[in-house]
């Protein structure tokens, strides 16, 4: 693959949304579908946050987050109860969205991998959909492989752009806009400065400055200063106006694409960066779900003294604070009621412009957020809090509405779901289509989801395989012991007693464990996968 040059990079990502990927016109469009009152080219609207967990949604059971919007569009739609990311880490799991390829077949297993070169040769659903004709445009945040975001010629703010100007996760594109709208001031005294917008916040107590003057460094363990601390240690309340937030921007892009595109088909893109960190909303989002209200995590006190994370949970324990951890679950549902305005202004739009009986509407999230569970945050790990994530998809009169699906099913099958709704002939991928599963024809093949990544750093994924009571975990750290894990969600679903690993009672639950990772066996001789042989050597530990 030839190299791409920073500059030209940059520039594209900084350009305006203005032409189509490819050259074809609407007339030589093949993907026609008999559908609604006449043949028509069906549309896709494909709407992704950030880290957003999978009962982040009202329509999940939270009786405190509401989100009606959301909620229309799984009541108009599919809502799918068990989804899971294909890797609980941003990078790879976008990729994996894109192709409809593991991270196995991508090569991009880690975050630092969206600069790894000659890997990702498969082409992903716009690719294929702009060689058909549509006019593929993606807003918001990208955090892929830098090489698939030169497929667009909309704008994209991509995070991480170049680790050396900005430091990964930042966006030059957002920052350009609030210089225009937001210009930058001095910080008060009790102020932080956002490293993600540069514009001032008001920390909370959990927040890692809270307490100390606007030019003063927190501190280590050791006593010494922090020149650079990370985003994700932000929570707090940012002092700009609402409308500016990258959710807000996102969304007007996506409107405006709308209108742009409505007479021709259309994969319009719309990817939030919340509810990521930096968890800091703005009035109103800020503390309209007070913080000392919000309820505990079961699991926060969990001893993890047989949980394959316990290494990883000790560099956390800011988050077993019960004292302070309200605060990360309200701005977080602040961030997540803000995107639901926003994704119901877009819904709005689709409406208006009468393409809601052919547009294809997905809502998902790369992975999901730890939030406290287990006393930990952020993702990478496979918990149902960071590996379980919302899915509903809308079409009408080809999804029928208020269907609930229940299957375990990985994100790996969007890019065969998404070319066979759009009539397209399916392409190889390490997915299937859903189609028959949403209508009811073909349950059998949805039995178990997979979701994998590198976190030993050996070049060997780790996996976590789930059926529909049972979720079992093989795992390889060299940081830490080995420890394998299985959990009956039924029965423990905060996953707080692993039935393998060093549980006294581990023989009794060997043979679930067995059965489990014969599952895996199974996905991985399916998919072709280079580490087939070094799964059936590992013993369950």
């Amino acid at each position: 693959m030839a190299s791409i040059k920073r500059r030209d990079f940059i520039k594209t990502s900084l350009g305006a949304a203005t032409g189509l990927v490819s050259g074809c016109t609407a007339g030589s469009f093949m993907g026609f579908s008999d559908h609604g009152t006449g043949k028509s080219p069906i549309n896709l609207l494909f709407i992704m946050t950030d880290q957003q967990r999978w009962d982040a949604l009202s329509r999940a059971g939270n009786k405190i987050l509401s989100t009606p919007n959301l909620d229309r569009l799984a009541r108009e739609g599919a809502y799918f109860e068990n989804a899971y990311t294909a890797c609980p880490v941003c990078v790879p799991a976008r990729t994996s969205m894109l192709t409809g390829c593991g991270i196995q077949t991508t090569g991009i297993r880690n975050n630092t991998d969206f600069r790894r070169e000659g890997y990702c040769q498969m082409p992903t659903f716009d690719n294929i959909l702009a060689s058909r004709g549509y006019r593929t445009e993606y807003f918001g945040k990208w955090h892929g492989p830098i090489w698939r975001a030169m497929d667009y010629k909309s704008t994209i703010t991509q995070a991480g752009i170049h680790k050396t100007v900005l430091g990964p996760g930042f966006s030059i594109y957002y920052r350009q806009y609030l210089d225009k709208h937001v210009p930058k001031r001095k910080l008060k005294q009790g102020e932080r400065e956002d490293m993600f917008s540069l514009r001032p916040y008001i920390p909370d107590p959990l927040d890692i400055g809270y307490g100390l003057g606007p030019e003063e460094l927190p501190k280590n363990k050791e006593g010494k200063p922090i020149k650079r601390w990370r985003q994700c240690d932000a929570y707090g309340q940012l002092l700009i106006p609402a409308e500016h937030q990258p959710s807000a921007l996102y969304a007007d892009e996506t409107i405006d694409a709308l209108e742009r595109c409505k007479d021709r088909p259309f994969s319009i893109t719309c990817s939030m960066h919340h509810p990521h960190a930096p968890m800091i909303p703005t009035k109103p989002y800020y503390g309209m779900y007070p913080a000392k209200q919000m309820p505990i995590p079961v699991s926060i006190d969990d001893p993890m003294d047989n949980s394959p994370y316990a290494e990883l949970a000790k560099t956390m324990t800011l988050y077993r604070d019960k004292s302070k951890i309200g605060y990360m679950i309200s701005n977080y549902y602040g961030l997540v009621k803000e995107i639901d305005d926003h994704v119901g202004r877009i819904l709005n739009k689709l409406k208006e412009l009468d393409l809601e009986k052919n547009t294809l509407v997905i809502f998902t999230s790369d992975h999901g957020e730890m939030l406290g569970h287990h006393g930990m945050q952020e993702k990478a790990a496979f918990y149902e809090d960071s590996a379980h994530i919302p899915l509903i998809m809308r079409l009408p009169g080809l999804i029928p509405a208020n269907t609930v699906v229940s299957q375990p099913v990985s994100q790996l099958n969007l890019f065969a779901t998404i070319l066979d709704y759009l009539g397209i002939r399916s392409r190889k991928s390490d997915g299937r289509s859903m189609q028959k599963l949403i209508n009811g024809r073909d349950k059998s093949l949805f039995e178990y989801a997979v979701t994998e990544w590198d976190f030993s750093h050996f070049g060997i994924p780790n996996f976590m395989v789930r059926d529909k009571d049972w979720k079992f975990i093989t795992h390889r750290d060299e940081k830490s012991e080995n420890v394998d894990a299985l959990y009956n969600l039924r029965d423990d679903p905060y996953e707080m007693n692993n039935l393998v690993g060093r549980n006294p009672q581990r023989a009794q639950s060997l043979k679930q464990a067995r059965k489990m990772k014969d599952m895996l066996v199974v996905w991985l001789e399916k998919t072709d996968s280079p580490f087939l042989e070094n799964v059936k050597r590992r013993p369950i530990s």
